[in-house]
């Protein structure tokens, strides 16, 4: 049987070190010349037999033999988004290294990657990176295990403090793990691989955990397949070429193949012109004529086409409605969408996935979810369902807003990001102030609270009606709310309300207005007074206190003076 390389994908929060784990397993240095320490793109590794063995000496000592060519490396960005990178019937990825860091812990990205992992079933293995940071660790020996054992008293404490929490909380997730050097049975436990990128410690361990893991687990699952399979990672451009960089996870494909690439139309069937291979432990390309899973391809294709990141491909053998019964499968299967809901648009097929299924978790839902940018179809949509409170709203995951939909968006929010839980925690912000401003509109159209400041200096007449000038202090002010004065007596209705010989439907904070008030004499009643506030009854005050968490700071206050004035009546009145 020929068995082709594992597919491996490291994963993790930003920061924790992912790229300098695989830097230190591959020899080279690309975290330090990335943007700002975080991987900005996927990248793939071919990393042949010959270097397992070289930087893992542990299977030479311990007499395992090794099956494997190697592993394909899939580097990726802390998002979740890039981890769902998926094939029929799952994850691309055979094994998962998720990196930690020891002394962080699990952040809001680990969250994300460890929902995808479970939804995608795929197996796992913990690099818990970043243990030369813990307060008095020393490398005491070249075996990890060794070398915890012979930590001083306070540096192995420290060191199993900081495990247990991360332990306890990986528990909560549903998965029970231990030290890989503890486990007998790896089917019902996650291995922690204690490790530092920086100093290389546990890195021998990490390589022999893959090693073993591989053979053991996912052998069978290895075998070659006769049909060449792929997924589309990212469309390049340079200079008049445009290359598609892919990864071919089953079968062998050769130059002058024709593939067919899944689309959300019409399948797009097109001929290899020219096809290159990532090199081992490289980031270079080189010219093939043929290409055996699992290995990173840069093709050129001979026709021109709309192709859409993360979409998958299959060498073409007269068998195209067969590719299309499959294709649809495949791309349904993920994306399921509700008759109600937002609407979402992702750069490629595994974000859009992936943003969908995280925000089925928080119970969200999605009317239309596509990738590309955001067009006004799009806004359009979104407008449609401003009926339903928190539901006019665009989510854009590094993608752009098209010129036609930048000029008709006003009544749509967008929320535009490239981390995804950031993207969810802006949407949940958004849909919880609609809601308070919904609520609180429902509220003060059966109360008012205003708190008015009277300017004295602009009287323009004395009685019935009084005319005269008001600042807004705080609340809203609008026709048909009655007044009382700073000692609860009651003055009169406002029957109307205006500004430069414009009547208003209502005042807000900071503005200046002349109001009308039928029935009394500005001089006789209001000379001595300085504030004017909306009068409410004892059952409109108590429902306001009700839903005092949708009221402002400054509107709070005034309810505690309206409520301070009427105390002197009755001692039910209180916020």
């Amino acid at each position: 049987m020929t068995i082709r390389q594992p597919i491996v994908t490291v994963c993790g929060h930003v920061d924790h070190g992912k790229t300098s784990i695989l830097d230190r397993i591959r020899g080279s240095s690309v975290a330090a010349a990335e943007a700002g320490g975080i991987t900005q793109k996927i990248s793939f590794t071919l990393f042949p037999a010959k270097n397992i063995k070289k930087g893992c000496s542990l299977l030479d000592k311990r007499g395992y033999k090794l099956d494997i060519p190697g592993f394909l490396f899939i580097d990726t960005p802390g998002h979740a988004a890039f981890t769902n990178l998926r094939k029929r019937g799952g994850s691309l990825a055979d094994l998962a290294i998720l990196v930690i860091d020891i002394n962080e812990g699990i952040k809001p990205q680990t969250s994300e990657v460890l929902s995808i992992l479970k939804l995608n079933k795929t197996p796992f293995i913990i690099a818990l990176n970043k243990v030369d940071n813990i307060s008095g660790w020393r490398k005491q020996s070249e075996d990890l295990k060794e070398s915890i054992e012979k930590q001083a008293i306070h540096a192995k404490q420290n060191f199993e403090e900081k495990l247990y929490t991360f332990q306890a909380s990986l528990n909560s997730y549903g998965f029970n793990s231990d030290l890989f050097f503890n486990l007998t049975d790896f089917t019902k436990k996650i291995a922690i691989i204690p490790c530092s990128a920086r100093t290389g410690e546990g890195i021998p361990e990490l390589l022999m955990m893959l090693c073993g893991l591989s053979q053991r687990f996912l052998k069978d699952k290895l075998s070659l397949g006769e049909k060449a399979k792929g997924v589309i990672l990212e469309i390049k451009k340079e200079k008049t070429c445009e290359y598609l960089e892919c990864i071919l996870y089953d079968g062998k494909l050769k130059q002058g193949d024709e593939i067919v690439i899944a689309s959300f139309s019409n399948p797009l069937k097109a001929k290899i012109r020219s096809m290159e291979e990532i090199q081992p432990v490289s980031f270079s390309f080189k010219p093939v004529k043929e290409a055996v899973a699992a290995t990173g391809l840069r093709i050129q294709l001979c026709e021109k086409a709309e192709i859409l990141p993360g979409m998958p491909f299959q060498i073409f053998k007269n068998n195209l409605s067969e590719i299309e019964r499959e294709f649809k499968k495949e791309l349904t299967e993920n994306i399921k969408t509700d008759e109600k809901g937002i609407v979402i648009k992702a750069e490629s097929l595994g974000s859009l996935e992936a943003l969908l299924l995280l925000l089925k978790q928080d119970n969200i839902s999605v009317l239309k979810a596509e990738i590309g940018k955001i067009t006004k179809q799009d806004i359009s949509q979104a407008k449609a369902n401003a009926e339903i409170p928190g539901n006019s709203v665009i989510l854009g995951f590094n993608v752009s807003v098209d010129e036609e939909a930048a000029e008709m968006k006003n009544d749509v929010k967008i929320i535009e990001g490239d981390v995804v839980y950031k993207l969810i925690e802006d949407l949940k912000k958004w849909q919880e102030e609609k809601r308070k401003e919904i609520e609180k509109e429902k509220l003060l159209s059966l109360a008012s609270i205003c708190k008015l400041e009277i300017l004295p200096n602009f009287v323009f007449h004395n009685s019935n009606p009084a005319i005269f000038g008001v600042r807004v202090l705080g609340g809203k002010l609008k026709p048909d709310i009655y007044l009382i004065d700073e000692n609860n007596e009651k003055i009169s209705h406002v029957k109307n309300i205006q500004h430069e010989k414009t009547s208003l439907k209502e005042a807000v904070p900071e503005m200046e207005v002349a109001i009308s008030l039928p029935g009394i004499a500005f001089d006789r009643q209001l000379k001595n007074s300085r504030f004017l506030y909306a009068d409410l009854s004892e059952a409109q005050f108590r429902k306001l206190k009700e839903n005092k968490d949708v009221l402002s700071s400054g509107e709070l206050k005034i309810l505690q003076e309206i409520a301070s004035m009427k105390r002197k009546e009755k001692a039910t009145w209180g916020v």
